[in-house]
């Protein structure tokens, strides 16, 4: 890719889907995969400098979310990937920091979600909300707060938006195409 905001690292290019949305102003640097029909929002940060960042399918990472990794060390043996699945609403000014999110979820804007985390699959994590490193979530719940707690479990509809969202997401980043 020749556009400035995909940035090598240490010989290491981005790859993203032909179906993919990419804003101009996204940056996106070293060991990152972007999958098919997933989009990438205005001032979003994707930094694979130190560690693997993966977004799946028909996800979406909306304005000014910063997405890291963290290295390999004495203190976090392994290092933290990023593992973003499918079908994911990464709200307004998210910060995830290697962990992981299941197929199927939403991320309220402004949460942060920090080392080894783990949102399964059919999760809501509420806007302002802090995932601290090494929790692991129960799928079929809406969690808010700081430290992030269990609240009740989604209903239907909120379980049908995911796809909605994702959909959604899907068609407006065809039309800014």
């Amino acid at each position: 890719m020749s556009r400035s905001n995909i940035r090598t690292f240490d010989g290491v290019t981005p790859r993203i889907d032909d179906s993919a949305w990419i804003d101009d102003t996204a940056l996106l640097i070293g060991d990152v995969h972007i999958g098919a029909q997933s989009s990438i929002w205005p001032q979003v940060v994707v930094r694979g400098d130190i560690h693997a960042i993966r977004i799946g399918a028909r996800s979406n990472i909306q304005d000014g979310s910063v997405l890291h990794v963290s290295h390999d060390s004495e203190f976090l043996p392994g290092g933290a990937a990023l593992n973003v699945g499918d079908g994911v609403t990464v709200g307004h000014n998210v910060i995830l920091h290697g962990c992981t999110l299941g197929n199927d979820c939403l991320i309220g804007m402004g949460a942060i979600i920090m080392d080894r985390a783990v949102v399964p699959r059919h999760v809501v994590v509420g806007a302002g909300s802090v995932v601290p490193g090494g929790k692991v979530l129960e799928s079929g719940y809406l969690y808010i707060g700081s430290p992030a707690r269990r609240i009740r479990e989604l209903s239907e509809q909120e379980l049908a938006f995911f796809g909605y969202s994702a959909q959604h997401y899907i068609e407006l980043a065809e039309r800014h195409r």
